[in-house]
């Protein structure tokens, strides 16, 4: 036996030796900036580097447990948070790749290693001895003269470590270790149904009479993914919003309208391989027994302990402040559109799939604006530097497209990102189609944290990724005015990201409550609006010709139109997400029962269709916004509180203003409370009523 466990062992050395020249994840990358070298990166490397970096990251958390040093904030706090720099370094270029551009390959992976780690994380979270020396420091914390950042890193690092089940007694620890493997699982299988389901559907369409109403680049999109899935000659639709969306708001075919949007929302509950009722079942039973292990009713309060709402009845308190004059306002809507069918004659009630369409009929009649007319003015290039320019005069940021740059996938470009002085502020990468490997919707993320060690900052590497209508064979891509609004609000993340000025990479950047991350993205979306901005990137792709004023005025007359729809759909899913988290039993649950009496309660009416579904609902199952999906309310009452100071000094640019936002909040991370952070620079506590008058609830 012993033989052979030394053979083992030589082997296991051999083989980390061996990776150790080939494997891009086994040093610090070697590339200009210190980007990831997609080039270089092979699937092989990950569970090998996955391993090694689990390896080190042991040895360097034994080290500071077993310190026979007294504990201090240096080597104690600090060292923990500078510790696992391979395991961070192959979890980040992973777990981004596994979003934008996954495979089978990868998948097996992430099933593979997604217990490995729960059960690393684990092992330092309930290691006693380690939380021993992090008590000690955090017990003596009044008498260290440490500053505001240091105090916050120490407080979190505890309360991390509490929230972990370091209190919990031997039982409730194992029990835990199985419960977090479980939901790791759960996360992944949530996930991978719900991009199987959408990769699977395909709408085959060989009449072109069916497609009538539908815009001309439309239907030739439709066409080249046909012919790209080998049937030229047909139209090929999917539930990617790209694809289905323009059906919803320009097809006569109201059979094709309610199939399209019938297939998007039953993904994940069509009864398959891929359903996820039983998923959902799993995951709640498991956090409510999480929640109640560490002494709450329910998980919702357990999440939202550590944010700025603090617990669940601050967020129900809240909703119906903005529930019911968006209800009230969609009831309006419907009533409205119902009379343009009526006057059809035709006899025909308004339906979900009903919504879109007769929405943008109206949309025409009253404002006489044409998303589709829009659209040859929104280039997507042409918006991007709309954006950069916006950060150019806001903050004095400037941008530099870098050509020669490694990208794991084609569409993928790379831009540097320079302060004023000309200091680097980091690398930004944009990765704007959907394909198959790349999960629905649009979000920020870090390769690289923004933070600071032995004097030396180290600067973001950031990427916006999303899911807009791809170029054709004779037209760039086009954008409607929801996928402007997207790329302004992911810009919105990454400049959170960029203008960072931490020490700590735990407390930098995007590292904020979940009610607070999203302020300084959808901030950025209420200058697109704007008509000195939309002036700088609103040009005809073919002419050049700037966007006329009749369509600006044309917006800004409609900026209010529909929102009772948009707010009731966005909040109807806030609410089904805290009925999820609010359960304090673990008995299974009939998910579209639970679903539907959680629409009832709320008084749902029928004409809209709750934005997630329970089964595709991937930010409350597998993204990490369970009991957060209020966040986006939340926040919108913050960032519409934040423009309204700009707008108060009658210049939407104003440096001032603009400078204070960025000292006072984007690059402050979350080195205070964010709260404190908000009345650092606003001077008070956010007004709810700029957000009600911005959607035209309140005048």
């Amino acid at each position: 036996m012993k033989r052979k466990y030394l053979i083992f062992s030589l082997m296991s050395l051999l083989t980390v030796s061996c990776a150790d020249t080939q494997n891009p994840f086994f040093a610090e990358f070697d590339t200009p900036y210190g980007v990831p070298p997609f080039d270089k990166i092979k699937t092989e490397h990950y569970m090998p580097a996955f391993i090694e970096g689990m390896r080190q990251d042991s040895l360097e958390i034994e080290a500071i447990a077993n310190n026979p040093e007294p504990p201090t904030f240096a080597n104690t706090i600090e060292a923990l948070e500078y510790s696992g720099e391979m395991l961070e370094r192959v979890s980040d270029v992973f777990f981004n790749l596994y979003s934008a551009d996954t495979d089978k390959d990868m998948d097996a992976i992430a099933e593979k290693v997604t217990p490995l780690l729960s059960d690393h994380s684990d092992n330092i979270c309930l290691n006693a001895a380690l939380f021993k020396r992090i008590k000690a420091v955090y017990d003596m914390r009044d008498s260290l003269n440490l500053n505001q950042e240091q105090m916050r890193l120490l407080e979190k690092k505890y309360q991390s470590f509490v929230r972990s089940g370091a209190n919990l007694n031997d039982d409730q620890k194992a029990r835990l270790r199985e419960i977090n493997k479980e939901l790791g699982l759960l996360d992944i299988k949530f996930g991978g149904n719900v991009l199987a389901e959408t990769n699977a559907y395909q709408k085959w369409i060989d009449n072109e009479q069916d497609l009538d109403g539908l815009p001309q680049d439309v239907k030739n999109a439709a066409a080249e993914e046909a012919a790209a899935a080998g049937q030229p000659g047909k139209w090929l639709f999917t539930t990617q919003k790209s694809s289905f969306i323009p059906v919803l708001q320009y097809c006569t075919n109201r059979e094709l309208r309610r199939e399209l949007l019938i297939a998007y929302t039953m993904r994940g509950n069509n009864n398959n391989a891929n359903d996820n009722k039983s998923v959902i079942n799993q995951t709640v039973r498991l956090r409510v027994e999480k929640a109640k292990m560490f002494g709450f009713d329910n998980p919702a309060d357990m999440i939202l302990e550590t944010s700025m709402a603090k617990n669940s009845k601050n967020v129900m308190d809240f909703l119906p402040s903005v529930w019911e004059p968006s209800l009230a306002q969609a009831k309006k809507e419907a009533a409205e559109l119902q009379k343009l069918m009526d006057a059809e004659g035709r006899g025909e009630k308004l339906e979900p799939w009903d919504w879109w369409f007769y929405a943008e009929k109206l949309r025409r009649e009253k404002y006489n604006l044409d998303e589709e007319a829009l659209k040859p003015y929104f280039k997507l290039e042409n918006v991007r530097q709309g954006v950069f320019d916006l950060a150019t005069k806001l903050y004095g940021l400037k941008f530099e497209k870098l050509s020669e740059m490694p990208v794991y996938n084609p569409d993928v470009e790379v831009f540097k990102v320079v302060d004023a002085d000309g200091s680097l502020l980091g690398i930004f990468y944009g990765d704007y189609f959907p394909r198959a490997g790349k999960r629905g919707g649009a979000w920020m993320n870090n390769i690289n944290e923004q933070y600071v060690k032995d004097g030396v900052d180290h600067r973001p590497v950031i990427c916006n990724v999303c899911n807009f209508t791809k170029p054709t064979a004779d037209k760039p891509s086009l954008l409607t005015m929801d996928e402007v609004e997207t790329l302004f609000h992911e810009f919105g993340h990454a400049l959170h990201g960029f203008l960072s000025k931490c020490t700590y990479p735990s407390l930098s950047g995007t590292s904020v409550p979940r009610d607070f991350v999203e302020m300084p993205s959808q901030l950025m979306e209420n200058w697109c609006y704007e008509p000195e901005v939309m002036r700088s990137y609103a040009k005809h792709y073919l002419t050049g010709e700037t966007i006329p004023d009749s369509l600006i005025a044309s917006l800004q007359r409609a900026k209010t139109f529909n929102q009772g729809f948009v707010m009731t759909e966005l909040l109807s899913a806030t609410i089904l997400d805290m009925d999820y988290h609010l359960i304090t039993t673990t008995d299974s649950i009939d998910v579209e029962a639970f679903e539907k009496a959680s629409m009832e309660r709320m008084g749902m009416i029928p004409q809209i269709i709750v934005r997630y579904r329970s089964t595709n609902f991937s930010h409350i199952f597998t993204t990490g916004y369970e009991a957060g999906y209020y966040s986006y309310t939340w926040a919108a009452v913050l960032d519409a509180d934040v423009f309204a100071a700009f707008k108060e000094t009658g210049d939407i640019f104003n440096r001032e203003v603009a400078t204070s936002l960025r000292h006072n909040i984007l690059e402050r991370g979350f080195t205070d409370d964010p709260m404190t952070l908000y009345i650092n620079f606003r001077g008070r506590q956010p007004d709810p009523k700029n957000l009600l008058r911005r959607k035209g609830f309140v005048q």
